[in-house]
């Protein structure tokens, strides 16, 4: 069992253990000249009365006295060339007392051998460490009766460390025993002083959980595995449960963020779109932009989570806006295929999600008719690349691209996607855009052409394949900077499949909702645009917790992009 300290007062830990405990060396700073003058006292007692203390001893102070001793000048390189030493002390690390050296930047630690009759080291010292960067927590240890809340017998402390297993990382505890009560408290308070000096670390975070994701099991998983993560990088956090759809966006929109380091959100990826939108949207309000007219977006300054583990990511988005007016921020956008599909299951929310989008994408292809429209984009080899002004936040564009650099093209389209980050999900495990990056500044613009039904599924499900879905000749793929798409005519889904008291009329009711609107699917929401939407990227205006985060994503991941 283990005791959680209180945060903020590392001698608190200590106060409830009041038992006599069994003190094993006490824990000192680095010396070299104490240890020169244990090795002088030494060398002046006769040989015979040197074995004969050597066998009286007890092992810890044998250990103690023995293994620092005999250490020559080139071991003591070793554990300084990296980083000044803070303290030293003797631990058990599994079965074995271990030599334990603590720096500002990281704990490292060797088996404490014991010396032939020749004075020679069997075998040479394994060196292990790990790097405090990678350590989120430290806890005090001890030992407990079955219902005892406090107290209990101190066993040592244990840290915790992010550890890379595979693409993901795993939290991975390092236990060092050792029953001194003033060793132990002096290692805890140097820890805890040394990993809260860490700058780039959350102390205080806003979270924003949807009970309805995850099969209605989001705050379970918080409350389960978040939350205590949390407490043991004393991490403060402040929840709330979001109620219908857009709260969290209100909340971003109206609230004062200054006490929080970042903001982290459990739920579905319309949960983390709405979120991001709210986060830039917030960060263009503070800045004094002008939503209404065409601006260069600022970066937001609080990153998104994913669960904090020490690091950054930055991560492109994209901008939508119709007629120069701003409507949200996001990362992927699909017209077309993507967008009826959406509209459709839209009108079946009282179905389960998988059912009514399942059955979405059945009816849709059942009805699959090309969207006539005017697709205009700047390839990337065309832009100027943005820059990121350190002083006031925002990226600068060194020149506005003329019309002549815009390559536009004309005709029938079955899909149109618009992807700034791969988008891995269950349907398309190497991603829906495999070959562009979360911050590799470009979109992915993969338009579908007019073709059978039977060829565009089989474009379909490749993408669940290893086998290449852009092979095909009505696919055209682009790696561009900004995409403009403006329907030329409404009539091709006029005779969509629409709902009417049960039954389904495919001459009267069409699917859109709103007249003379088209439906989008930006990031598993659906957008209604009633003309040209311009979709811009910003390169690394969002930060993520977390590292190579697109890596990380599991095959199994449910998704709403189709």
């Amino acid at each position: 069992m283990f005791e959680s300290p209180l945060k903020s007062n590392a001698r608190n830990a200590w106060s409830e253990s009041q038992e006599e405990l069994s003190e094993t060396e006490p824990v000192s700073p680095v010396s070299k000249g104490t240890r020169g003058k244990k090795k002088k006292k030494r060398r002046q007692q006769p040989q015979q009365q040197q074995q004969t203390e050597k066998r009286s001893v007890s092992a810890p102070q044998l250990c103690a006295e023995e293994s620092f001793d005999r250490e020559d000048e080139q071991s003591e390189k070793r554990y300084t060339d990296y980083d000044e030493p803070i303290v030293r002390g003797i631990f058990q690390i599994g079965k074995k007392s271990h030599d334990v050296l603590l720096t500002s930047m990281r704990v490292t630690w060797s088996p404490i051998q014991p010396e032939t009759p020749t004075g020679q080291s069997e075998t040479l010292r394994r060196t292990e460490y790990v790097e405090l960067k990678d350590v989120f927590g430290v806890k005090v240890k001890r030992r407990r009766s079955a219902g005892q809340e406090t107290g209990g017998t101190l066993l040592g402390i244990t840290l915790f460390q992010c550890k890379k297993k595979g693409p993901k990382l795993k939290d991975h505890a390092i236990h060092f025993n050792n029953m001194s009560v003033d060793h132990c408290e002096i290692w805890f308070k140097k820890l805890k002083e040394i990993l809260s000096s860490f700058q780039n670390r959350p102390k205080s975070l806003k979270v924003f959980v949807n009970p309805a994701s995850h099969k209605k099991e989001a705050y379970q998983i918080y409350r389960d595995d978040v939350a205590p993560l949390f407490q043991l990088a004393d991490i403060k956090a402040d929840v709330t449960i979001t109620e219908r759809k857009g709260h969290a966006f209100s909340i971003l929109k109206e609230s004062n963020l200054d006490g929080y380091d970042g903001v982290v959100v459990v739920g579905g990826d319309g949960s983390v779109a709405e979120v991001a939108h709210g986060l830039l949207l917030r960060a263009q309000m503070d800045a004094g932009r002008d939503t209404d007219s065409m601006f260069t977006p600022v970066r937001a300054t609080l990153p998104l989570g994913l669960i904090p583990a020490g690091h950054h990511q930055e991560v492109d988005v994209c901008s939508f806006s119709c007629l120069g007016r701003l409507l949200r921020f996001g990362f992927s956008a699909m017209f077309g295929f993507g967008g009826r599909t959406l509209a459709l299951a839209e009108r079946h929310r009282w179905m389960p999600p998988g059912q009514r989008r399942e059955f979405a994408v059945i009816k849709t292809l059942a009805n699959l008719k090309p969207e006539d429209c005017e697709l205009s984009y700047l390839p990337v080899k065309k832009v100027q690349t943005e820059t990121l002004d350190p002083v006031k936040n925002e990226y600068l564009k060194d020149n506005m691209e003329e019309e002549e650099s815009w390559t536009t093209t004309r005709g029938l389209f079955l899909n149109v996607s618009i992807m700034a980050i791969p988008c891995l999900c269950s349907m398309a495990p190497r991603g829906l855009a495999p070959n562009t990056r979360l911050n590799n500044g470009s979109m992915a613009l993969i338009a579908a052409g007019n073709a059978s039904r039977s060829e565009f599924i089989k474009h379909l499900k490749r993408y669940n394949s290893v086998n290449n879905q852009f092979s095909f000749s009505f696919v055209e793929t682009q790696t561009v900077w900004a995409v403009r798409l403006r329907p030329r005519s409404q009539s091709s889904w006029s005779d969509d499949i629409a709902e009417d008291n049960g039954e389904y009329d495919s001459k009267n009711t069409p699917i859109i909702s709103s007249e003379g609107a088209y439906p989008w699917n930006v990031d598993g929401d659906l957008l209604e645009v009633p003309s040209e939407l311009l979709i811009r990227l910003h390169p690394q205006l969002l930060t993520l917790f977390g590292v190579d985060i697109e890596e990380a994503e599991e095959a199994h991941i449910k998704c709403s992009c189709i």
